[in-house]
């Protein structure tokens, strides 16, 4: 089997990034299990995500008891990308004879070489059994010895213990390891083999120095955006395979055509639950409950200038299957983030941030929904000595944040670092002490980003 394929959203991941990441690898896998092409049904599909659940997140996968996806730090290729998985293995206490059989039917230069638990010994290969054939006809050679004796030599030795010959110092890999590390090592080393242990000590694979001839690329499904500093690192290496987002087209290039969707609506997780229903697809409760959050808090419960007749049609459709009251469901989704008062102000002001490139200066704008507005604005002056190191540590012309007040539809903005840009797109006076508030302002993306972005 092939790796799988990776479904993953942007940095800082939030709830729409991850559900939509969880939906459509569910989706991909169904299509994959019914599909008469034998290349397609081998196929599966793997969400993971770039950085901790936002506590909505965690929230409904838990309670509709969905393992959260795996964290990853990058794409690049691993040990396990190449190594050839569930090496043949032979005693220990084994015979040379037994061994050449071995090697021999299964078409192999290398045996592991277990102990009696069946942990990992060391390897023998058909090299270190022809220099042991070969020790035996030097001799006859040099004129030490005659041909009888070097015959019953070359029969003897082939009852000869395996373990006599082990070769024990071998270099061990991760098979999570990065691969152009472990070429690195594996060209330095004496031998042309490599193996690959578990957490138990058994071997699980062997890597060649012929199976590192070629780099393998990591196959990935884009999700939530299109935007090389938006992407997993380790992208421009891997091999992006498919793109279902809903934001301005950006850089992220390919070798290939691929299947891209991008429609303008409110959510990645709406297109998720069109594409369920265009391949007629059952979708699970489960999976219909995380789609419906990432919709609800992507949307702020609909009322976002974001939020199409689309995005309210899924909602309709998904909250049927789910079996609840979309709005009171919606409100449950965004209560249980919760927590302002000891929240710490990384996360407050980190956890749905985005880096956008404005000519040559980059700049972040960083977004907090709340039912307490009064609750973050107490922590005003933490909050802005955080921004002030982010905006020093990574040369921001400046950070923005809106910290929106879902019940009172709008946000207040809060700005460190060159506020003239700012003040001129909206046309106000966003001094600092206390903020600016905007009302109706409720979507980063279309209503500041893009304003921003487009001035």
């Amino acid at each position: 089997m092939s790796a799988p394929i990776i479904v993953v959203g942007h940095k800082n991941p939030d709830n729409d990034a991850i559900s939509a990441a969880v939906g459509y690898a569910y989706l991909k896998n169904e299509l994959a299990r019914r599909s008469q092409d034998p290349e397609e049904a081998s196929r599966v599909y793997r969400p993971v995500r770039l950085g901790p659940l936002p506590p909505e997140t965690a929230w409904i996968l838990e309670r509709n008891g969905i393992p959260a996806p795996d964290i990853i730090a990058n794409v690049y290729a691993r040990v396990s990308d190449v190594m050839t998985p569930d090496p043949i293995s032979i005693g220990h206490d084994a015979t040379l004879l037994e061994a050449g059989r071995l090697l021999r039917q299964h078409n192999v230069r290398a045996l592991v070489v277990t102990n009696d638990d069946g942990t990992y010994r060391g390897l023998i290969t058909t090299r270190m059994i022809a220099e042991r054939y070969i020790t035996a006809t030097d001799a006859l050679e040099e004129g030490g010895s005659n041909e009888m004796a070097v015959a019953s030599d070359l029969i003897a030795s082939l009852g000869q213990r395996v373990e006599d010959i082990t070769e024990t110092d071998v270099l061990v890999l991760s098979k999570d390891g990065l691969l152009k590390e472990a070429v690195e090592d594996l060209m330095a080393s004496a031998l042309r083999e490599a193996v690959v242990l578990d957490d138990e000590g058994r071997a699980i694979g062997i890597v060649t120095r012929s199976d590192v001839t070629v780099r393998p690329k990591r196959k990935v499904v884009l999700v939530d955006h299109n935007e090389i500093r938006q992407a997993v690192n380790g992208i421009e290496e891997a091999e992006v395979v498919e793109i279902v987002d809903h934001h301005r087209i950006a850089d992220v290039m390919t070798a290939n055509p691929i299947k891209f969707l991008n429609l303008p609506v409110g959510s990645t997780a709406t297109i998720v639950a069109m594409e369920f229903r265009r391949h007629d697809v059952e979708l699970p409760p489960a999976i219909a409950s995380v789609l419906l959050s990432a919709i609800m808090t992507d949307t702020v419960i609909l009322k976002s200038p974001t939020a199409t007749y689309v995005d309210r049609e899924q909602v309709e459709y998904l909250a049927k299957i789910a079996g609840v009251d979309p709005i009171e469901f919606g409100l449950s989704v965004f209560k249980c983030r919760g927590g302002e008062d000891d929240m710490p102000v990384s996360k407050l002001v980190g956890a749905d941030s985005k880096e956008f490139q404005i000519g040559d200066s980059t700049v972040l704008i960083a977004q907090h929904e709340t039912v307490d507005l009064p609750a973050v604005m107490k922590r005003e002056d933490e909050i802005r000595a955080h921004m002030r190191r982010l905006r020093e540590d990574h040369g921001y012309e400046f950070v923005l944040l809106l910290v929106t007040d879902i019940v009172a539809e709008g946000s207040q903005f809060l700005c460190e670092g060159n506020r003239r840009i700012v003040n001129r797109v909206f046309g106000i006076e966003c001094t600092g002490e206390g903020g600016t508030w905007m009302p109706g302002v409720l979507s980063r993306k279309k209503q500041v980003a893009a304003r921003i972005l487009g001035a």
